[in-house]
């Protein structure tokens, strides 16, 4: 990844920007002696060193193509949240990319969301329009007319296949906001993902003829996705609306009130018993079960049997959090930090934001995470840290949790890290944070003594030091 700044607008681009951008290329190179096109047409390229040569500067243009062309879009966004004054950031991976208005206090009022995703689409048409007025103009040296001409379709063609109604590109994100703004959130999200819903089957279906292949995977990718969403807004409020009563209702409430006061053991107990009864099991009491036992599953930290759970619920809204925490619970942190941004951009919840920023932060987007709004350093990698830890990625997490020392000097930060270590077997490390809890001030020996996550330090000489220089620290 490398950094750097248009103005006051920091940019990240990810390797995966730059890798994409040349499979891509790589994609539409020409056999030898069939193109007579820039920079293939020539004697030199006829020679098999010649020939080599072209398709590196063909890919390295093509590079260059897409960098610019998805930096310039990306910057309508920047400038359009700046207008705002909003301080954007952007960061360019995959396929495309996208700007964050980080210090903005939730979510973006739906005037101003439809203006900035609007802008990026415009840059990138003002973009097309130049580079076609100047390839009309300058019919020399054809590198040249190569980078003008290709500017140019590039550019339309990205800005078109962008206002495409589908999320997550921009027209999808666009349509969203009117639709739900006119006919209500949950009729006008139902409306636009509808649309999506026909605009990909349509598209799939021109990629087919067209044998445009990746069109078809990425089109035919979204509109499942945008049916899914479709088919549980259809069935949301159904289960929820509908009157709970029967033994089996009775024993899915003493079920959540078991979960409420921390008793997993009896909520996990009823809420099986009531997806086991013989009889009586309606679609709705299962649904509530199986929400109920989402829950269950993700206080314990199983974030792959929530998923199940969860995947059962019909007509009964799963909450965005929930959704991400699994995800986040099984490793798939690509998935979960959408849905964090989700969570918290409908929220506004700070512990939602401190949790999307610790997925930020797994995803090695510290720079990013640390431009939320308000965001404690200390409150998100710790959030970062934990889930690592829940996992079984002891080392990952330790790592994390040292790396937040350099933002937050915390002596919880610190006997965190160590613990992680700890369970690694890294007794070196866990020692060496250890004494650096110790010198920001945690004192509490008979906690450490106890601490299960500490157990692998037993019988070391320089922790049972330790915890007697922590006793004796504490009595004087």
């Amino acid at each position: 990844m490398f950094r750097f700044r248009l103005g006051s607008i920091p940019v990240e681009v990810h390797p995966s920007h730059l890798l994409v951008s040349g499979m891509l290329a790589l994609g539409g190179i020409p056999e030898r002696g069939t193109s007579t096109r820039w920079p293939f047409g020539s004697s030199a390229a006829e020679s098999a060193g010649g020939h080599a040569s072209a398709v590196a500067i063909y890919i390295l243009s093509w590079m260059l193509i897409v960098f610019v062309s998805v930096l310039v879009h990306e910057l309508g966004h920047a400038l359009a949240s700046r207008m705002f004054g909003y301080r954007p950031s952007i960061a360019l991976a995959w396929m495309g990319g996208h700007t964050l208005p980080t210090d903005a206090p939730g979510p973006l009022p739906w005037k101003r969301d439809v203006l900035i995703t609007a802008a990026g689409p415009f840059f990138g048409l003002m973009l097309g329009f130049a580079s076609y007025a100047a390839s009309q103009r300058f019919l020399e040296p054809p590198g040249l007319v190569f980078f003008l001409q290709t500017f140019a379709i590039a550019n339309f063609f990205w800005a078109v296949l962008n206002m495409v109604p589908v999320l997550p590109l921009d027209g999808g994100r666009i349509t969203t906001a009117l639709a739900t703004r006119v006919f209500g959130p949950r009729r006008g999200f139902m409306l636009a993902q509808g649309l999506a819903v026909l605009a990909c089957v349509g598209l799939v279906l021109l990629g087919l003829v067209a044998r445009q292949f990746i069109l078809v995977i990425m089109f035919a990718m979204f509109g499942m996705q945008a049916f899914r969403a479709l088919l549980a807004s259809f069935q949301g409020g159904t289960a929820e609306s509908a009157p709970l009563t029967g033994p089996l209702a009775e024993k899915l409430r003493e079920a959540r009130e078991a979960l409420d006061a921390g008793r997993m053991d009896d909520a996990r107990r009823l809420g099986a018993s009531v997806l086991e009864a013989p009889e009586g099991l309606t679609p709705t009491l299962a649904s509530h079960a199986h929400h109920l036992m989402g829950w269950i599953a993700l206080k314990e930290g199983h974030g792959r049997k929530a998923l199940d759970h969860f995947s059962q619920v019909q007509g009964l809204p799963v909450e965005p959090h929930a959704v991400a925490a699994s995800f986040s619970l099984v490793g798939d942190d690509a998935r979960a930090v959408e849905w964090w941004k989700q969570a918290w951009q409908t929220s506004s919840d700070r512990t939602v934001m401190h949790e999307y920023a610790g997925t930020l932060i797994r995803m090695g987007r510290e720079a990013e995470a640390m431009k939320l709004p308000r965001v404690d350093p200390e409150a998100a990698f710790s959030c970062a840290e934990r889930v690592l830890f829940i996992r079984g990625a002891y080392s990952e997490a330790a790592a994390v949790g040292e790396a937040a020392l350099k933002h937050a000097p915390s002596a919880t930060l610190a006997y965190d890290a160590a613990c992680a270590y700890a369970r690694a077997r890294n007794v070196p490390d866990a020692m060496r944070l250890l004494r650096r809890a110790t010198e920001l001030g945690f004192n509490d020996g008979a906690y450490a003594a106890s601490d299960e996550d500490l157990a692998p330090l037993h019988g070391y000489p320089a922790f049972e030091e330790w915890l007697t220089e922590l006793r004796q620290s504490a009595a004087s």
